[in-house]
C-alpha cells in the first residue's frame, strides 16, 4: 500500500526519503516523517487548515480526556467491523492525531496500516512527531492521494470529503465511519455567543454507493476548568464569532458545565 501522485494519480514509489511517480513527480519526506502531497495549485490559502494556536488548543483539550468516550466508541466500532484481512485504514481530517493513534492500535491487531490525512501542515507535523506508528500526509480531503479500492475503512470526524472520493478509495464491502455534531452539542458554549441558540440540524447526509448500516449517539456532560473551556472554544468554529468578553468570562470560570452530543454513522460500500 502506498500513496498515489496528487498530480497525475500514478502510484508513488518510496525511494529513501522521497516518493516518486513514473512521470517524475517527486515528494520529499519531512524530517518529522510525513509527506506533503498538497501541490500549491490545490491550496486555497497560503497555510490552509487550522492555525498553530487552534492545533495547540485542541491538543491540550483532547489530552485532558474530555472527548475520550468518543474516541473509545469509534475505536470499538472499528474493531468490530474491520475484517481480519484488512490492509489499510484512513483517518481524514486527523489533526494532531489524537483519534488516529487509537485507530492505529485497532488496525495493527488486524495487520493493517493506518494513514492520517489533514490539510493543515502544522497539525500533521505535530502528529508525525508524536505517533510514529501512523503514516501521515498533508493532502486535500477532496483529492485523496490513494489508489482506487485501497482502503478497508475510512474514519471522518467532522471532516469534509466528497462522496465520490470515498466511493473511489474504499474497497467493496469496506466502511466509512462519520462523526458529526448531534442536535445539542455544546449548547452552553453557543449560548454565550449567540442571542438565539438553535439545535444542530438532524443528520441528512447521503453517501452515494454506500448503505447506512448503523447509527448511534454519544452524549454526556463535561465539567471544565476556565482554561479548558477557552481551549474548547478555540478549537470550534464558534471562536470566530466570540466577542472578547466571552473569552474573558470563560477564562474566569472555576467550573463550566457543557454537554456533548455526537452523531456516529457507519456506512458500508456496496459491491
Amino acid at each position: 500500500m502506498s500513496f498515489s501522485c496528487p498530480l497525475c494519480h500514478a502510484r508513488l514509489m518510496r525511494s529513501e526519503k522521497s516518493f516518486i511517480c513514473p512521470q517524475g513527480h517527486q515528494f520529499d519526506m519531512a524530517k518529522e516523517g510525513y509527506v506533503n502531497l498538497l501541490p500549491v495549485q490545490y491550496k486555497r490559502s497560503r497555510d490552509p487548515g487550522d492555525s498553530a494556536e487552534m492545533m495547540q488548543a485542541r491538543r491540550a483539550f483532547l489530552d485532558a480526556g474530555h472527548y475520550h468516550p468518543l474516541r473509545e466508541t469509534v475505536a470499538g466500532i472499528l474493531k468490530e467491523i474491520l475484517p481480519e484481512s484488512a490492509a489499510a485504514i484512513l483517518d481524514i481530517g486527523c489533526g494532531e492525531g489524537y483519534y488516529t493513534a487509537m485507530f492505529a492500535d485497532v488496525a495493527r491487531e488486524k495487520g493493517a496500516e493506518t494513514y492520517g490525512l489533514d490539510v493543515a501542515k502544522v497539525a500533521i507535523r505535530a502528529a508525525a512527531k508524536r505517533y510514529s506508528q501512523v503514516v501521515f500526509c498533508v493532502a486535500s480531503s477532496h483529492r485523496l492521494p490513494f489508489d482506487d479500492e485501497s482502503m478497508d475503512a475510512v474514519i471522518r470526524i467532522y471532516a469534509p470529503c466528497k462522496a465520490e472520493e470515498l466511493a473511489r478509495v474504499v474497497k467493496p464491502g469496506g466502511w466509512v465511519i462519520t462523526v458529526t455534531p448531534g442536535p445539542r452539542h455544546l449548547m452552553e458554549l453557543k449560548g454565550l455567543i449567540y442571542n438565539e441558540v438553535h439545535l444542530h440540524a438532524s443528520h441528512s447526509e447521503q453517501l452515494a454507493g454506500f448503505a447506512l448500516k448503523q447509527e448511534l449517539s454519544v452524549a454526556y456532560d463535561m465539567s471544565l476548568k476556565g482554561e479548558e473551556a477557552v481551549a474548547l472554544l478555540q478549537m470550534t468554529p464558534f471562536a470566530w464569532r466570540a466577542k472578547p468578553e466571552v473569552w474573558e468570562t470563560l477564562a474566569k470560570q472555576a467550573e463550566f458545565c457543557c454537554q456533548t452530543d455526537f452523531s456516529i454513522h457507519c456506512w458500508q460500500r456496496e459491491d
